[in-house]
């Protein structure tokens, strides 16, 4: 421990000890270092191989919660600490932290490079070259007057840093380097706060609070509103499958898919009655055309928040499920955490404090359809409650996959500041909403012996992958403009640690069955959809469908036929190919999931996660890889009938359409007729289509 600056004589280049300056005391304790001055105190620990995890606080006692992180890995205890002069460091692996006696923190690799650097800007900092008046601290924890802090951390920026990961946001950029980001969640947004940079490192952002992320060219900021800590973590890894597998091991990996996981699903906005939803199941199987889910959407109970089927329109659920899995089928039940005013559970939920509030005015947080507050999962018994009706009405008939729908949650109003959980205010914790709703029903059905979990999620926030979160990109435009953002989405949610990821196949609303230029987007987004982690074809289609009784969920129109046949023999006959291309991939599909099962591999992923050392990888935007064999193209612009396509280096590829093969290192043009999407193979890998 000390609390001694030494500082550089300038006449004879010695060092002296000067007590004016009482600045930082460095601590090694239980294999971590701590650094504390003044109110501020740090904490950086080993946290997994080649990894860190930092938190500091201002408040009497460092918050103990683990957010993110799935618990505290074996093997720490063999970080080093070294407690010097005017400086301190701790190494764990591939990466060492330095803190210097004003607080100021670097990260390296073992090859001694600059991985991350904390921006400093003041006097104090005397010696670096970065000294300035300017009087601006890298951790800046502002107090809010009677509460908490508004937090600010700021780090140093290489202009030639590419950023990729952060979760799902609606814009096309794959490399995020410049972008400014909310740490929020919102219909079709999904905050998933890590980032893998190209300078081999990996960030979490370990911190559930409502803020924004700016890369911005000069200085990367991070802020939040309210919290009572910073938390981070951060690893250094060679290649980017070692930074992923790295934060899969912090962070928890997804169960291994179940088998009905991997083929086609089938859904609409929404299948209004039992029989018909049957119908359409016992079509497809005369069609002999293979699927594995079929979905009841929402308003299939009579009040939200009642967590039942309304018997007027599905009137017999028990076999209605037992005739599905005679034909091989799953079904999967929306839920909502909206509960009405005048669900049969609104009174009880409210006595037994179980609802979520309001800082100010009449709880309500949305209006569609009803007057509605949503339940707490922040809450241990509202948890367990909820689990306790779907158990009864649904898990007990026979339903083993759910959907989670409005998982944001989605408000009216994005006011964050004035709703609260009962793990504290929204705007401080609100973030860490979607994985604990994934938990709720993931306890639930583990508890009931089920191992192979997925739930289909609307959103999700950094550890949701363990708690068996398949999640997709929400109700988006029916367009090729929207197809390229769910591109890039989906790409940066692998990254994020989100394996299990998928899109409404050819957009959520906006389009007419009889289109024919929408025909266009559903079969190129089609193609893209057979090479996602899970293909679901999913939308709200026009002509609207009379609407069927007036009571309960009836009041809730429904959209137009979304079947492969409901399009016209041409769409027909392509989607059905696509199908069976799937099935036939089931194999290799299995394969993928159980690598994200056991070392939490992306499903799908950019080309440099395979190829690395290929910088033009680093910059290519318009292709990816599905799983290590196979390079998928897709079509994402209208009318286009070919496409260049960038062939890794260190490769031979196969174009699975002519069998021609090529050297890698090169960009070919390849034909890209409606019914083909540019798929090429990997060193002969073979595909039984």
């Amino acid at each position: 421990m000390t609390d001694i600056i030494k500082r550089e004589d300038a006449s004879t280049g010695d060092f002296r000890s000067d007590n004016e300056f009482l600045l930082g005391y460095f601590e090694e304790k239980d294999h971590a270092l701590y650094y504390r001055y003044d109110a501020e105190h740090v904490i950086v620990e080993p946290w997994g191989r080649n990894s860190l995890r930092v938190r500091a606080s201002k408040m009497p006692q460092m918050p103990d919660e683990l957010w993110a992180l799935d618990g505290k890995p074996e093997g720490c205890e063999e970080a080093l600490v070294l407690i010097h002069d005017f400086s301190a460091e701790i190494t764990n692996g591939n990466i060492k932290a330095v803190i210097n006696n004003i607080g100021k923190l670097t990260f390296y690799n073992q090859k001694g490079e600059v991985l991350l650097e904390e921006y400093v800007r003041n006097r104090e900092d005397m010696f670096a070259d970065t000294c300035s008046s300017l009087e601006v601290e890298a951790r800046e924890f502002k107090p809010i007057i009677g509460g908490d802090y508004q937090l600010t951390m700021r780090f140093e920026s290489n202009p030639q840093e590419k950023i990729y990961g952060m979760g799902q946001y609606q814009q096309k950029f794959l490399n995020v380097k410049g972008a400014e980001l909310e740490l929020a969640h919102r219909n079709s947004q999904a905050s998933v706060p890590f980032a893998l940079s190209s300078l081999g490192y990996g960030f979490l952002w370990n911190n559930p609070a409502i803020g924004r992320v700016s890369f911005n060219k000069n200085i990367t900021t991070w802020e939040v509103k309210s919290t009572k800590k910073l938390d981070y973590w951060i690893t250094a890894g060679d290649t980017p499958a070692d930074i992923e597998e790295a934060y899969a091991d912090a962070t928890g990996k997804v169960p291994m898919m179940p088998e009905y996981g991997m083929g086609f699903w089938q859904c609409k906005l929404r299948y209004q009655t039992q029989e018909e939803l049957l119908e359409v199941a016992r079509e497809y199987k005369r069609r002999q055309i293979p699927i594995d889910v079929i979905v009841v959407d929402f308003f299939h109970w009579p009040k939200q928040g009642d967590w039942r089927f309304d018997e007027t329109y599905w009137p017999d659920p028990d076999a209605m499920i037992a005739e599905l899995k005679e034909m091989g089928i799953e079904l999967m039940v929306s839920i909502w955490p909206m509960v009405d005013y005048k669900s049969e559970n609104f009174v009880e939920m409210k006595a037994k404090g179980l609802l979520t509030r309001v800082e100010k005015g009449v709880r309500i947080d949305n209006t569609y359809m009803g007057n509605t507050i949503q339940y707490d999962p922040t809450n241990p018994e509202a948890r367990e409650y909820v689990w306790n009706k779907a158990k009864q009405n649904y898990y007990d008939k026979g339903v083993k996959i759910f959907w989670l729908d409005e998982a944001e949650p989605e408000y009216t109003v994005y006011d964050f500041e004035n709703y609260r959980y009962h793990l504290g205010p929204n705007i401080q914790i609100g973030n860490v909403y979607p994985a604990m709703y994934a938990q709720t029903f993931f306890e639930g059905m583990r508890k009931e012996g089920q191992e192979n979990i997925v739930n289909l999620l609307r959103c999700a926030w950094a550890g949701s992958q363990r708690y068996g979160a398949l999640v997709w990109s929400g109700d988006i435009h029916s367009s090729f403009e929207s197809l390229q953002n769910q591109f890039a989405a989906g790409l940066n949610m692998g990254i994020a640690g989100i394996p299990w990821w998928t899109t409404d196949i050819g957009g959520f609303f906006g389009a007419d069955i009889h289109d024919e230029e929408f025909h266009e987007v559903l079969i190129r987004w089609f193609e893209y959809g057979t090479f996602c982690p899970v293909m679901r074809l999913h939308g709200y289609r026009m002509p609207y469908q009379p609407q069927y009784g007036t009571t309960g969920g009836a009041a809730c129109v429904s959209g137009a036929p979304n079947e492969i046949w409901s399009y016209g023999d041409k769409v027909y006959e392509i989607c059905k190919k696509y199908i069976e291309m799937r099935e036939a991939m089931r194999p290799y599909v299995r394969s993928l999931m159980e690598e994200a099962h056991e070392k939490g591999t992306p499903v799908m992923r950019p080309l440099f996660y395979d190829f690395p050392e290929d910088k033009k990888c680093w910059d290519n935007e318009t292709q990816y890889m599905f799983g290590p064999e196979i390079l998928v193209a897709p079509v994402m612009e209208k009318g286009r009938k070919e496409k260049e396509v960038y062939l890794p280096a260190g490769a031979s590829w196969k174009n699975v359409w002519t069998d021609q093969t090529y050297q890698g290192g090169q960009t070919v043009t390849v034909p890209a007729p409606m019914e083909q999407i540019p798929l090429f193979t990997k060193n002969g890998f073979k595909l039984n289509f």
